[in-house]
């Protein structure tokens, strides 16, 4: 059977004008990327890890208690030097970490450093490598999972969690929590940017022009029931998402969080890390009583604090209240003459009401 020459030339017009389109958005992807770089460049300095390198801001004392600032899913250190750097810094020696893939930050392993008990091995030796001795880690939303990690595979070098609207338990199987847009967004863009084939492609292709479209939204939804502040984008590089790179990262990241939370969970009963936790009443992106409240009753030695009207981004709406708690933490595990604890050294319970948590 013999086909239709004018079918075929159809066909071949078809195919010819994807691969255009296709080519035209690859070299507007990549001239784009070159601007987002220009505009945000890295801002600290780069720290050997096993296999690459990860991006470290440090702001404050070098001699102060260290504070180590995690941020979440599809952004970087960017916002959480915004929410609570510089407040941190004036008390703190503080560390502000690009996880790997994300910011200026490498990704050694590719798909395998999407699990958070990897990113919390490569953060580990790059705070070994500063000279950073058990910090207080505070961490918002997916890096909840990270700390964590960090907690339970380095119990002696870590002094206090707090966790700001934490992933710590898997999601119900049902959609019904598709409950907001920026959750359906992350959701898809998980799904088909982690693929092996499609994901690069998109990345490449139509993730960038795209997203630029849509990330407004998407800050604007993830803020809400509050507003953004100002230029939140411009003030953290927020752009530098939409990098094919980093866009495929953030598609692993979100993909594998639910597995290995889901491994991680029955844990939570052996950490013993001074533990506070943070979560808004208003959070629709992801459900309280789900992840922070059932970590609050999985963890022996944690407090939760529930704000009345407050969404997912904990750290820009409480922002004195999680300076005041770093403080307690802070006091809670140092030594006599303002000395903090080593490796290794045991803290007794503080009378500041830090431990235990209950």
């Amino acid at each position: 059977m013999s086909l239709d020459p004018s079918f075929l030339r159809r066909t071949v017009a078809v195919i010819s004008i994807a691969v255009a389109c296709l080519g035209a958005l690859a070299i507007f992807t990549g001239f784009d990327v070159d601007k987002i770089e220009r505009a945000n460049p890295p801002s600290g300095r780069f720290v050997d890890v096993d296999g690459g390198r990860l991006h470290v801001v440090e702001l404050g004392p070098t001699d102060a208690p260290p504070v180590v600032l995690l941020h979440g899913s599809s952004t970087n250190l960017g916002d959480m030097r915004l929410a609570l750097g510089d407040r941190l810094a004036a008390s703190y020696r503080v560390i502000l970490i690009d996880r790997p893939g994300h910011g200026w930050s490498d990704r050694p392993n590719g798909r395998a450093d999407a699990s958070p008990a990897k990113q919390s091995k490569l953060i580990h030796q790059a705070l070994e490598r500063i000279g950073v001795v058990r910090p207080i880690l505070v961490a918002h939303s997916w890096s909840g999972a990270l700390a964590a990690a960090y907690a339970l595979d380095y119990p002696r070098s870590v002094a206090g969690l707090v966790l700001l609207a934490p992933v710590t338990h898997p999601r119900p199987k049902s959609v019904a929590w598709y409950n907001s847009i920026i959750v359906a967004l992350l959701t898809e863009s998980a799904r088909f940017g982690a693929a092996p084939i499609i994901g690069p492609m998109l990345a490449r292709t139509f993730a960038l022009p795209l997203g630029k479209f849509l990330i407004g939204l998407g800050v604007r939804s993830v803020f809400a029931p509050q507003q953004p502040p100002l230029d939140y984008l411009a003030q953290t590089g927020g752009e530098l998402l939409l990098r094919p790179s980093e866009f495929v990262s953030n598609a692993q990241d979100l993909k594998a969080i639910w597995e290995f939370v889901e491994d991680e969970a029955p844990r939570y009963g052996s950490i013993e890390t001074p533990t506070v936790i943070l979560t808004g009443d208003a959070d629709e992106v992801l459900s309280p009583e789900i992840q922070a409240k059932a970590m609050a009753a999985a963890v022996p030695r944690a407090k939760l604090i529930v704000l009345s009207g407050v969404g997912h981004m904990v750290q820009f709406a409480a922002t004195e209240r999680i300076v005041e708690i770093v403080a307690e933490l802070s006091v809670a595990t140092a030594l006599p003459g303002g000395r903090t604890a080593q490796p290794g050294q045991q803290i007794g319970d503080s009378a500041t009401g830090v431990g235990p948590m209950r």
